[in-house]
């Protein structure tokens, strides 16, 4: 479980995060689907962190059995995507950088929040490589709270995020997921990893097997790692698509 000032800090930043948004919207610089969004987005990691801030608060263990019932109950409803999730986290990882084109941190933020980032995306890796989905969440939602353009945080949280939508049948958690995979390929289009999640996404939902088989082939002109090849080899075989 995170620190208590972790929690208090993550809380501040998704609240000021909802702020600029609605300020943001107001001006026309976001529109009302990107604030849908990111208002679903941030009142669940708010949501989230404030009931691990009251956990932390109890005078007993039970709460925090409970919470362990919970997320052993969501770890089982996702076993499936989990697994390939973190089969995924392990050779793409490696693939970012929080300073790499696409993703880095503009010298406008404070190098306490550059600190706050790497060390939210390091315990997401640990939390992805042990399976606890809403634990490798939240952190990936602390980095986006942080920085929005963050291309490891919106990929490993838009797939995440997609994953557990389709176990629990929720659309809206479902849209969030591919939202973020779609705002990470447009940071970064020469990034293999945010096409590789992306077309797995998009063959896994029916009736999307054109575009999959479309952003497989982008995947592959983007000569990809022997790694990321291994994990889209089934997918390219099923669609069809040849890999010299």
């Amino acid at each position: 479980m995170r620190r208590r000032e972790q929690l208090t800090d993550e809380i501040a930043l998704r609240e000021a995060s909802l702020a600029d948004a609605h300020k943001e919207h107001a001006a026309g610089e976001l529109s009302s689907s990107e604030l849908e969004l990111i208002e679903a987005r941030e009142r669940e990691g708010i949501s989230r962190a404030k009931n691990e801030l009251g956990a932390l608060s109890a005078p007993e263990r039970t709460p925090v059995v409970a919470r362990t019932g919970r997320l052993r109950r969501r770890r089982l409803l996702v076993v499936g995507l989990v697994c390939l999730a973190g089969a995924l986290g392990v050779f793409l990882w490696s693939t970012f950088s929080t300073r790499q084109a696409g993703n880095s941190i503009t010298g406008s933020i404070a190098l306490s929040n550059q600190q706050k980032v790497q060390q939210y995306l390091s315990e997401a890796e640990a939390d992805v490589a042990n399976g606890n989905v809403v634990a490798a969440l939240s952190a990936y939602h602390a980095v986006l709270a942080i920085d929005a353009k963050n291309v490891a945080a919106l990929t490993q949280a838009g797939w995440l995020e997609f994953s557990a939508g389709s176990s629990d049948q929720n659309l809206t958690i479902m849209k969030i997921g591919v939202g973020d995979l779609q705002k990470a390929i447009v940071l970064a289009p020469r990034l293999a990893a945010p096409r590789l999640y992306y077309a797995i996404v998009a063959d896994s939902t029916p009736g999307n097997q054109a575009v999959a088989k479309r952003q497989f082939e982008e995947f592959l002109a983007l000569k990809p790692s022997a790694g990321q090849l291994a994990i889209a080899k089934p997918f390219l075989k099923r669609l069809g698509i040849v890999h010299n």
